[in-house]
């Protein structure tokens, strides 16, 4: 636990309100994105926050049964655009965080379908590796991929085989390709396209990801909470140990701290070069890679990468630079995230630095969001920084464990 903030709660609880129910936001905010269950931007997404509250003791269930009801309005979707943020596996994420049997066998059936699909494409991803062809984006990432469904199986059934299956994905992702096909001095998780995850003309060679929406600190995170979690797997530690030395060849340090580029890219000459440092957002700067960092070292039992990590997040916290780069109050792009990850790592630091710096962040944020109420959805919107104010409102972890989305925990 850390301090409570009542203010930070007051603004936290006075957004639950405004979203407590559905009629009661402007439809083409809930429409934007016309997709339910989404969890980036859907009703899913906001029976998150709901959850949460009721969990812990400032809500009701009403509220985040009225949200999930209409998460549930349209036919749930199980094919090829079904993952972690979207269809059954993010709908079952919401209905295992409620915490009750209510739903229990609406969620034993989605179990089954998010089982099967995860195994459909275990099979697709391991004759890719077999092929000896490049690595696809959308075949292991966090937001549509592999990594997702891992967060999915690893929080609703860790003993389950398909845990362990798709952590033995993960773990041979770190295994080099066979000489004959793999790209000279590039690592198996290099990616053959642009950040978008298709081919683009600025990336002609490619680009290596270390954000977590989209990069191996996803891989980091999930590997490291298996090992927190108990969870056996062969070759996870050693896995973990080549991705991290991967990303301490590519750290930084300047006069504000330590920090890892969210991509790296091949120059004219042949070489890897990393861009700019990244704004500290979750999606691919340090709210993210620090975080993944942290777990590592936890998990490692490697005190000076956790120490590493915490620096790095303090940095960012205390540089007005750094902070004015994250204009919004989104958990991806915005402060949330920042916030989320700030807090989490307090709550493991080894030194007390770290949740002192959480009032002025969680302040800042509280007053953007009472001033303006944007979008409500999770990840870019007010249910998003009103999950990430309620934790720091209230001090305590996520009774829902609602942020492993984000793989924060």
């Amino acid at each position: 636990m850390t301090t409570p903030h009542p203010a930070a709660l007051a603004a936290a609880t006075a957004t639950a309100e405004a979203l407590a129910a559905p009629q009661a936001i402007q439809r083409e905010s809930l429409n934007r994105r016309a997709r339910p269950q989404s969890l980036a931007g859907g009703a899913v997404g906001i029976a998150l926050l709901h959850i949460e509250r009721a969990r812990a003791g400032r809500g009701d269930d009403a509220a985040a049964h009225t949200w999930l009801k209409r998460a549930a309005s349209q036919p749930i979707s199980a094919g090829g655009n079904a993952n972690l943020f979207h269809g059954a596996p993010a709908l079952g994420f919401a209905l295992h965080a409620a915490g009750t049997t209510r739903y229990r066998r609406t969620l034993s059936a989605i179990d089954d379908t998010t089982i099967a699909l995860t195994r459909t494409r275990l099979a697709t991803a391991h004759a890719r590796i077999n092929r000896g062809e490049p690595l696809l984006m959308r075949e292991f990432d966090l937001i549509h991929g592999l990594t997702g469904l891992g967060v999915y199986h690893l929080h609703r059934h860790p003993a389950h085989p398909v845990t362990r299956d798709v952590l033995g994905y993960l773990v041979r992702l770190t295994h080099p390709f066979p000489r004959r096909t793999s790209p000279e001095g590039l690592p198996p998780w290099w990616l053959p396209v642009g950040l978008s995850g298709e081919p683009h003309p600025n990336y002609p060679h490619g680009h290596g990801n270390i954000g977590v929406a989209h990069g191996i600190s996803a891989i980091i995170a999930l590997l490291s909470l298996a090992v927190l979690h108990d969870v056996p797997g062969v070759g996870i530690r050693d896995a973990l140990a080549r991705l991290c030395a991967w990303t301490d060849e590519w750290r930084r340090d300047d006069s504000t701290g330590p920090w890892w580029p969210g991509y790296l890219t091949i120059d004219h000459a042949r070489r890897l070069t990393p861009p700019q440092r990244p704004r500290p957002s979750w999606c691919y700067g340090i709210a993210g890679t620090a975080r993944a960092q942290h777990l590592a070292g936890i998990a490692l039992d490697d005190p000076t990468r956790q120490t590493a990590a915490e620096n790095a997040m303090l940095a960012a916290l205390r540089d007005p630079t750094q902070r004015a780069l994250l204009p919004g109050i989104g958990l991806c792009h915005g402060k949330a995230g920042l916030l989320q990850s700030a807090f989490r790592m307090a709550v493991d630091a080894r030194s007390p630095a770290l949740a002192a710096e959480l009032p002025d962040l969680a302040a800042h944020l509280a007053t953007q969001l009472t001033q303006h109420m944007t979008d409500p959805e999770l990840m870019d919107g007010a249910a998003g920084a009103a999950l990430a104010l309620h934790a720091v409102g209230t001090g305590a972890t996520p009774a829902s464990a609602w942020d492993a989305v984000l793989l924060l925990a």
